[in-house]
């Protein structure tokens, strides 16, 4: 086997790629195997949008904040690199709706918007008391028929009504994508709650029997570092094998030689890879791996801009505060805001004693013109709307703005079924060559180092067979 065969490039470095280093690293060692794995990335760090600023005693994330503690792939990988006493939950507190320049409390029990006790729902005066009556129909409509994908808005609306998706389940779901849930895939994004309904026939009567009754309770149910996220890229980063990351190098064009591909750099230089790893936006497949027709699906896919402001105050400054952690916007609403963090009460750690942090979102599809926009306007907008409800008194000490162009996929209708095939068509054209990362199947941190840790799996299986293949064939040369 010759060098190249033995050698796996993982291409881009954000916190995909540098899972899957990790992993397919710590196997080589572990098991002993003649493998060899190169990271390359194009920026001049690695993490992608996992990026923590420390200023004045502030924590500012960049981009994710936190990680889901259900899902444990990112918790493991704190565990490996020995952070674990890092780990904070999210201090629990209210969280609202704004709907027509008023908060409303997110109504306790509601899981990603389904109701999972009825008082607090019945209750509240986010929904009219038409809109609570078409919600009850979700108990008596029959499972939608279907063999296929739809809308994520369609499959909500017909179950709950208008209403509350428009006041409360968009607002919450959407903001998870930066997408528009009456595009959004329904199988791509949130398929449980097709199976809730097709096993309960109620989306409501589902939620509450299969949600534990601490989360029903809106315990704490997400967890970050104390340290800020970055702290994990970088001590990950610390335990690969040196001289195994190139950065500030971008992989311009893969092709196939036989059992092997040869990867063009911006350098001018050409490696020989066994197996490849892409782990970069789908977006830039296509020209990756020009000579291959079936990835241009990829180019259609949708891709949102968003930016995200955090801004420091003392605490005194907030005249009018309000007890919560943050609040959605209902798209019905008349503002460029989409969410704000009262990061602050939220996570404790991430701002001194007496100091305030909000952190507001703004860019959605469709009105994303707002990232554009130079940083002081960004900063008037976003207290323009806060004032609306907050009242804070002069401007913030200083501001953080991230902006993150093309940065969201969008998962539209079909989004599965266009990715297996591409997967299908890969395997038979290109074995070896494998996806990851968040354009493909899951956002979140922990869905990205999920898909590393597959990508990992499916590798070194790969390589186990092409042993065989190439063990057999010395056999039957020997005998001949």
């Amino acid at each position: 086997m010759s060098d190249g065969q033995r050698t796996v490039v993982i291409v881009g470095g954000g916190i995909t790629g540098l899972a899957a280093a990790y992993y397919l690293q710590k196997a080589i060692k572990n098991q002993r195997l003649p493998l060899t794995c190169k990271l390359v990335e194009a920026t001049h760090r690695l993490g992608g949008k996992v990026q923590t600023v420390i200023r004045d005693g502030f924590v500012i994330e960049r981009g994710p904040d936190s990680f889901l503690a259900r899902k444990t792939s990112a918790f493991r990988l704190v565990q490996e690199v020995g952070l674990e006493r890092e780990i904070v939950h999210n201090a629990t507190g209210t969280s609202y709706i704004l709907v027509n320049d008023k908060l409303y409390p997110i109504p306790g029990g509601a899981v990603m918007g389904i109701p999972t006790r009825l008082a607090p729902f019945l209750t509240t005066g986010l929904f009219s008391p038409f809109g609570k009556l078409r919600a009850a129909l979700d108990f008596v409509l029959p499972p939608v028929k279907t063999e296929g994908d739809m809308p994520l808005g369609r499959f909500f609306r017909r179950r709950l009504g208008d209403e509350v998706v428009d006041h409360l389940i968009e607002p919450l779901l959407s903001g998870i994508y930066a997408g528009d849930i009456d595009n959004m895939s329904l199988m791509a994004t949130f398929p449980q709650f097709f199976q809730l309904e097709q096993k309960y026939g109620s989306l409501v009567r589902g939620a509450r029997r299969t949600t534990p009754k601490e989360q029903r309770e809106r315990k704490g149910a997400f967890q970050t570092l104390k340290t800020g996220l970055q702290s994990l890229v970088e001590e990950v980063e610390k335990r690969l094998e040196p001289g195994s990351v190139i950065k500030g190098v971008r992989v311009e064009r893969i092709t196939r030689l036989g059992s092997t591909y040869r990867l063009r750099l911006s350098t001018g230089e050409t490696w020989e890879a066994g197996s490849v790893i892409i782990t970069t936006p789908h977006h830039t497949v296509p020209d990756l791996f020009a000579d291959y027709p079936f990835f241009a699906p990829f180019r259609s896919v949708p891709l949102t801009s968003v930016a995200t402001v955090a801004l420091a105050f003392p605490e005194k400054a907030i005249r009018r505060d309000i007890d919560g952690t943050g609040f959605v916007v209902s798209r019905r609403s008349d503002y460029t805001l989409t969410a704000c963090t009262w990061t602050h009460k939220k996570w404790p750690h991430t701002a001194p004693p007496g100091q305030a942090l909000l952190r507001g979102y703004v860019g959605r599809p469709g009105d994303e013109e707002i990232v554009d926009q130079p940083d002081d306007e960004i900063v008037r907008v976003v207290l323009d709307d806060l004032n609306k409800v907050m009242n804070i008194d002069g401007p913030p000490q200083f501001a953080v703005i991230s902006r993150w162009k093309r940065a969201m996929p969008q998962y539209t209708v079909g989004h599965r079924e266009r990715l297996a095939d591409i997967k299908v068509q890969m395997a038979a054209a290109l074995p070896g060559v494998f996806l990851a990362g968040s354009s493909y199947e899951g956002l979140g941190l922990p869905d990205c180092i999920d898909q590393a840790e597959k990508a990992v799996r499916d590798v070194l299986e790969y390589w186990e067979k092409q042993q065989s293949v190439q063990m057999m064939e010395a056999g039957s040369k020997r005998a001949e």
